[in-house]
């Protein structure tokens, strides 16, 4: 053979280039039945909603691939549309129940797309046999959090299945909100140097109504996050007007929203596990059930980047609301290797964060 020596450092380049290689494919749906997997934010969500439902309904609204399609009336304005299903079990929690989730889950989808929600739609699918006065408190809980969120609920549907057919009762929602004139947010914005903010502590809700289902025999003061998360986001975008993109970390929770945007935006984002704010019930809940609190899914949470010139501005506007409190600047967008993300440990070292593998918490939302 001919040609210079290979050196440690060029081996390390060259598995490098073959994982940003690798990390950049899509995952692929190989499978020819539906799991539970399929629903739980993760790879498996991903392949299946590329290989049926993007593929079936294609257009340039769909592709972009956001918590709500933004739209351009013929008037100029533009609006967001969003839709969510709840399937939670049980329907009550510490902190909540399917009725604030299913008011709270579409805000929230409107709110970090950068609208200002306004109407929504709500769908019952109601089995045989459930409880009347159970149904009334749910709506009233969805009367409450609708009211607090400042939306109205302005149209819906009833449907009933026989008993067994629907596990007590599911919820759908649809909402719209208007975005102000000038407002832009998407991963095409994103640029390395930015910084990536947390508006607050990781894992309660997931780790909340798992628990509540009282199999884990694990006992522990966790209460969801589920909250409308509108009003932080109004206030980061107006102490950080260049904010370039927003998600809320529902399923497959913090390490999944991160991938979804370093393949997206084609960077990648170094996390700091340090700065990573997990309540200390939270994390002990995740110890003992060997699930990584970056995984668990939140409900009043959301992701952000912003320029870094104005990351601290962005964490104090958060910090001045009640719910941000713990809002922190936990990471960085970097140029290379892209399509990956990557958690730097306490101990100097770094390890990969893939997107979520699996369903270690089936029916959280």
């Amino acid at each position: 053979m001919t040609g210079e020596p290979t050196t440690h450092a060029d081996r390390e380049d060259r598995m490098l280039l073959k994982i940003e290689q690798f990390r950049k494919r899509r995952p692929r749906l190989i499978d020819e039945h539906i799991t539970l997997a399929h629903g739980a934010g993760g790879k498996s969500s991903a392949a299946l909603v590329d290989a049926v439902f993007v593929e079936a309904f294609r257009n340039p609204e769909l592709e972009q691939l956001g918590d709500g399609a933004v739209l351009t009336l013929p008037s100029q304005e533009r609006l967001a549309f969003s839709t969510d299903s709840f399937v939670v079990q049980p329907l009550e929690f510490p902190g909540g129940t399917i009725g604030h989730l299913a008011v709270h889950g579409t805000v929230n989808d409107l709110a970090v797309s950068g609208a200002r929600p306004q109407w929504l739609s709500a769908a019952f699918v109601i089995e045989e046999g459930f409880s009347i006065a159970r149904l009334k408190a749910i709506v009233a809980d969805m009367r409450s959090a609708a009211d607090t969120a400042g939306v109205q609920i302005v149209t819906g549907d009833t449907k009933v299945v026989s008993r067994g057919a629907a596990d007590g009762l599911y919820i759908s929602t649809a909402g719209v909100g208007v975005i102000p004139a000038g407002r832009r947010l998407g991963a095409d914005l994103v640029r390395a140097g930015d910084r990536v903010v947390l508006s607050g502590s990781l894992g309660a809700h997931g780790m909340a109504v798992m628990l509540a289902r009282g199999d884990l025999a694990i006992e522990a003061d966790i209460v969801s996050d589920t909250a409308p998360v509108h009003e932080m986001v109004e206030a980061l975008l107006a102490a950080a007007p260049g904010t370039r993109w927003m998600r809320d970390a529902t399923r497959g929770g913090l390490g999944t929203v991160c991938n979804e945007l370093a393949q997206t935006a084609d960077v990648g984002v170094i996390l700091d596990e340090r700065l990573l704010p997990v309540e200390p019930q939270v994390l002990g809940a995740c110890d003992m059930l060997g699930i990584d609190p970056i995984y668990v899914a939140n409900e009043g949470k959301f992701v952000a980047v912003v320029p870094p010139e104005e990351a601290e501005a962005a964490v104090a506007a958060l910090r001045s609301h009640p719910l941000g409190d713990q809002a922190a600047v936990i990471g960085e967008v970097v140029a290379t290797p892209s399509g990956m993300v990557a958690l730097r440990t306490p101990f100097g070292g770094s390890r990969i964060v893939d997107m979520l593998v699996g369903d270690p918490l089936p029916r959280i939302c």
